[in-house]
Formats: C-alpha cells, structure tokens, sequence
C-alpha cells in the first residue's frame, strides 16, 4: 500500500478578507429571517399561504409592500394589514417588473437628494453661525415661514423595507416568460444602489400552489435564490422530494420527511413548515413549525449540543 499524506502551507497574506457588511442586509429582531429574503410560500388553494406571508412581512416590520396580484382586491381585509403603496392587477403586463425595479430606484434617489440637502443644510447653519457671508439662493434654499426649515425625508434618512408580494400569478405572462422576473430575483437586494456603496433593495415573497411546475410557475433561477420556504400540508410525494432536495446541504431526506411530519400534523390549522435556508447562526435551527417554534432534527441535536427543551431557542 502506498500511503499519501497531504500537506498544507498557509501563506497568511493570501488569506481572503471578506467585506465587513453584507450587502442589502438589514438587521431584523433577534428570530426573524435575514433581510433581504427571497421567501416562497407553497400550499394548495385556501391552504393559508397569504396569511402567512402578510404575517411575515408583518412580523419583519416592513415600511411599505408592492402586491401584484389579480385577486388583491378580493383580499382587502388581510391586505389592509400591510402598508401597500403599488399595486399591480395586470400579471400579463410585464412592465410591471420594470416599474417595481423604478420605485426601488428612485427611493434610492430620493435619500441621496436627502442626504445631499441635510450636508448642505448643516453647512449653512454652521457658516451663519461663524459669521460667514452666505450667497442669497443659499438663504431662500431652506428658508420658509420666517425661519430656516432643515430637509425632509419620510424615512427619516435611513432607507426604507420595501416588500414586494406576487400571489396568484399561475401561469401568468409574468412567469410565463421570466426573463425579466429571473433578472428581479437574482439581484432584488442589490436594487436602488447607493453612492456610499451598498443598496436599498427588494424583498420578494411568492405564493405558489405547486413548487414543481415547470410551465407558467416559478422558474429554477428563482427557486435557487430561495432564502426561505414556507411548505403546507403536501400529498404530493414528488413535490416534497424536491424541497427536500433543495435543502440537501442541511438534512438528509429521510430526516426532512420527519421535520415536515412533524411540524405540519395533522394540518387541521393550517400549520406549515418554514425553512430558513440562510438562517442567522443564533437560531437553533432553520426549520420550524409556523414561525414560533424551531424544530431541531436529533442529528443536528448531537452536532450543535442543543438542548431540545429550551423554549427560547
């Protein structure tokens, strides 16, 4: 037998220097999702599935939400729990895609217009105050009712949570032909850039009734930058294998069939399975029941040494 053994030489100056911030991240509270998500609800009809995204969106304190949905208004009650501000009816339409692309845009604008005025604002003040002798169209920028009034943002300067809701889409021109929502996914949280760097970004959520339909449904470019699953009650075997396949990296099969058994039951109160395929490394897992109660497999029990009966992991 000849016996190979590998050897390392680590040149510590070649190392990889990660960036200090994760672009299009925001902080969210302590066991909510990363931000910005790509989350796909999967359930049959009446399943619950816009429920549980109103309650998500809700529960990530999101300033406002885009719906395109031809069924928004039959919806009103459960939609009026969001802030929504765009709505698109017309899910053949695809400028659609183009128009929520310029709303994020021009956020981005509006708070480097903002930033631009406050800097010029602080400046005025600080040379009125030393005595310095300022031009007139200077004084009349941020001059009204008899005193100087420093710039306005709506969100206070920082930059807004924007989600954006496709429901009901099925076999709509918009999935149909996904060049352009394909495009939306893979860059959403690097949508509305910032000159500073980073970016203001789009959170997308998608209620679907099949994850496997390959005509008119989701395409695999936006099921690959899935962030999070939300999975109903399933018969289809099919259907499951493929979300189990999709989370390969974390769980075996076997042991993704148990997690689902487990959090769904019976199904009689619309539980569901939410998968966190990017989960914060805090949380004891990235599978639960509904959004309150994580889920540990035993083999990432014995991994991460986690006790099974502590209630706020």
């Amino acid at each position: 037998y000849i016996i190979v053994i590998m050897k390392k030489v680590t040149k510590k100056s070649l190392a990889i220097v990660p960036p200090s911030k994760e672009s299009g991240l925001y902080d969210t509270d302590p066991y909510m999702p990363k931000m910005h998500t790509v989350t796909i609800c999967i359930g049959k009809r009446a399943s619950g599935k816009s429920v549980a995204i109103v309650n998500l969106i809700e529960k990530m304190k999101f300033d406002y939400t885009i719906v395109v949905s031809p069924t928004i208004s039959s919806n009103k009650e459960l939609m009026d729990r969001l802030n929504v501000e765009h709505t698109f009816d017309d899910i053949d339409d695809l400028s659609a895609i183009d128009q929520i692309k310029q709303i994020v845009v021009d956020e981005a604008e509006d708070l480097v217009r903002y930033q631009n005025e406050m800097e010029r604002y602080k400046k005025l003040m600080s040379d009125l105050k030393k005595g310095v002798i300022v031009q007139d169209n200077e004084l009349l920028e941020f001059y009204g009712d008899d005193q100087f009034e420093p710039p306005t943002h709506r969100f206070n300067g920082r930059k807004p949570r924007i989600a954006c809701f496709f429901d009901d889409c099925l076999g709509s021109m918009i999935y149909s032909k996904p060049r352009k929502l394909n495009a939306l996914a893979t860059y959403s949280r690097h949508l509305g850039q910032m000159p500073e760097g980073g970016s203001i970004g789009v959170s997308l959520f998608f209620a679907i009734q099949s994850f496997k339909c390959k005509v008119g449904g989701l395409t695999p470019t936006i099921k690959n930058q899935a962030t999070n699953l939300i999975l109903f009650k399933s018969k289809d075997l099919k259907e499951l294998k493929d979300v189990a396949d999709s989370v390969g990296g974390e769980v075996s099969e076997d042991i993704f069939m148990k997690v689902y058994e487990t959090a769904i039951g019976e199904g009689k109160n619309h539980e569901f399975l939410f998968i966190d395929l990017h989960k914060k490394k805090e949380h004891a897992s990235c599978f639960r029941q509904r959004f309150d109660t994580f889920i540990i497999p035993e083999e990432l029990n014995k991994n991460n040494n986690i006790d099974n009966n502590n209630k706020d992991a």
